[in-house]
């Protein structure tokens, strides 16, 4: 931690506590010790995201049967008046149709999205993007789907959306190589390919190649 004032958030638990292996990997993204469709473990890495956004540090002290405490620092604000606030709305960056079927994967990544200042639409499968699009005919900047997903694949869904929008800007997520290597083959500077897992940072740099 750099030196210097910082005011303190602290969380203390009495629960079982964590061992060093463990706790060594709270932090990486989709890492949980829940069974498989309980938990995908995006919470504390994107808490860790946030904390650091405001120049802050997260400080974790657990051990097994001593429970576990998170202690957050963020660096205290100079003294003086407050800066006025703005009333005014953030410039809006444009706006992504994200699909994805995993809820807790979709909810933080709408949120991360949200932070950027994308308006952002989602869906749980293809099938309900498209209902979703010709409820709303307005444009779409950018489709961000998952590959393998119930009722209509993410491949599917781009494809038919872009009867409609030629030109659709696709980034692809996916956990499976073989996706991975199939798209990545594709030479299309509107279509690119982000592996799973992948951290909020990853995100924001595969996003932001589209509109800057």
């Amino acid at each position: 931690m750099a030196p210097g004032d910082y005011a303190v958030l602290a969380a203390t638990d009495t629960g079982t506590g964590m061992p060093v292996d463990i706790l060594a990997q709270i932090f990486e993204p989709f890492f949980t010790t829940k069974p498989v469709g309980k938990g995908t473990g995006l919470g504390l890495a994107i808490t860790q995201s946030i904390v650091r956004q405001s120049r802050g540090y997260i400080q974790v002290d657990s051990a097994p049967g001593s429970g576990t405490t998170f202690r957050l620092y963020f660096p205290r604000a100079d003294t003086g008046p407050a800066a006025p606030i703005d009333p005014r709305p953030r410039e809006v960056r444009g706006t992504i149709l994200l699909v994805e079927d995993e809820p807790a994967v979709r909810d933080a990544t709408v949120h991360l999205l949200r932070r950027e200042r994308f308006e952002v639409v989602s869906a749980a499968h293809g099938q309900e993007a498209l209902d979703l699009m010709r409820l709303r005919p307005g444009p779409i900047d950018l489709l961000v789907t998952d590959v393998l997903m119930p009722e209509l694949g993410g491949k599917d869904l781009a494809r038919r959306l872009r009867t409609d929008r030629p030109g659709l800007r696709v980034l692809f997520v996916s956990g499976f190589s073989g996706d991975q290597q199939e798209l990545e083959d594709l030479d299309d500077p509107d279509t690119a390919f982000l592996p799973k897992p992948f951290t909020p940072q990853q995100l924001r740099g595969a996003v932001r190649r589209f509109f800057d």
